[in-house]
């Protein structure tokens, strides 16, 4: 048995992920540019009756909505850090704001989908020049946007490349699909537009529009998914539980797992409650030690449970 000078020396913070203010931040920037430019495409609908514009400045209402919301996911999780009540930090506010605008993003996708098969059957005349020139300005905002929000990857790279994909900041990257959906609809409208235009192909814009949806609703099932995993601690087939298992396999002290939970508590980093089963004397702390090479590991609970034969 291990003894030590003082209790201290085992207490330790469960602030287990650090924020990203700078998303924050760029997340601010971008609900400010995607409400102006939206005020800016329903009055232009309304103006140019055009109901292309007016679709997309309500649908860009829903995308604000949500950027919004991920503000407020982010100042909730900097908030309540240190607030006991959170048994594994704040982190997963983050993730519960991504999940919440992935919600957002399937209705929006509906709504797409709505307007423009009723547009494909009951056309309305469009002031074309005008609406193409408020449709690229509206692109141009969210392609600002898009690049305020991009995820620069600034996440650690410990010596687990191939679990890069878990450390991605999923508030963030819900936002970024937000922009990114309106700058693929924008472009998809402007297309559209040009095609009536100089080509009197009416039907390309609710065409567009329902192939705008068909993409809306494909990214936001996959945050869904990924969002949705998190937040169920649904992640037994990540690359961490292997790695788990292989360090007590390969341990000098043989040891059998008899009971293993392994959950994400922060990007890229993982707490987990093991049980072993040994034939042998052995302290917690010989494992802990042993499975301390993996640095996403920041929370560990060892339970050594002795055989007697």
């Amino acid at each position: 048995m291990q003894s030590s000078a003082s209790v201290d020396n085992w207490r330790h913070s469960h602030v287990f992920d650090e924020g990203n203010p700078l998303a924050e931040r760029n997340t601010c920037w971008a609900v400010v540019l995607t409400a102006v430019m939206m005020v800016a495409e329903i009055v232009g609908g309304l103006m140019f009756n055009s109901m292309a514009l007016l679709a997309d400045g309500w649908h860009m209402s829903s995308h604000a909505l949500a950027l919004g919301l991920s503000v407020l996911a982010y100042g909730a999780a900097r908030r309540f850090a240190h607030d006991v009540r959170f048994a594994f930090g704040t982190w997963k506010i983050e993730v519960l704001g991504g999940y919440t605008s992935a919600v957002f993003l399937v209705g929006v996708a509906g709504l797409m989908l709505y307007q423009s098969v009723e547009r494909l059957f009951s056309p309305s005349p469009i002031h074309y020049d005008q609406a193409i020139s408020i449709a690229m300005v509206g692109l141009l905002i969210n392609l600002a946007c898009a690049w305020l929000l991009k995820d620069s990857h600034s996440h650690h790279h410990g010596h687990h490349e191939h679990d890069s994909h878990h450390h991605h900041d999923l508030n963030l990257r819900s936002a970024y699909l937000h922009v990114l959906a309106d700058a693929a609809t924008s472009m998809l409208a402007i297309l559209a537009l040009i095609g009536g235009k100089f080509l009197g192909a009416n039907w390309l814009d609710p065409v567009m529009g329902i192939v705008g949806a068909g993409l809306v609703a494909i990214w936001a099932y996959g945050l869904l998914r990924d969002t949705g995993r998190v937040l169920l601690d649904a992640e037994m087939n990540a690359p961490v539980v292997a790695e788990i298992r292989e360090v007590i396999d390969a341990s000098p002290i043989k040891a059998d797992i008899t009971d293993l939970h392994v959950w994400r508590v922060g990007k890229g980093k993982y707490a987990s409650i093991l049980s072993l089963a040994v034939t042998d004397a052995a302290e917690p702390d010989d494992f802990r030690r042993q499975l301390s090479i993996h640095e996403e590991l920041v929370h560990v609970t060892v339970e050594v449970n002795l055989l007697r034969g």
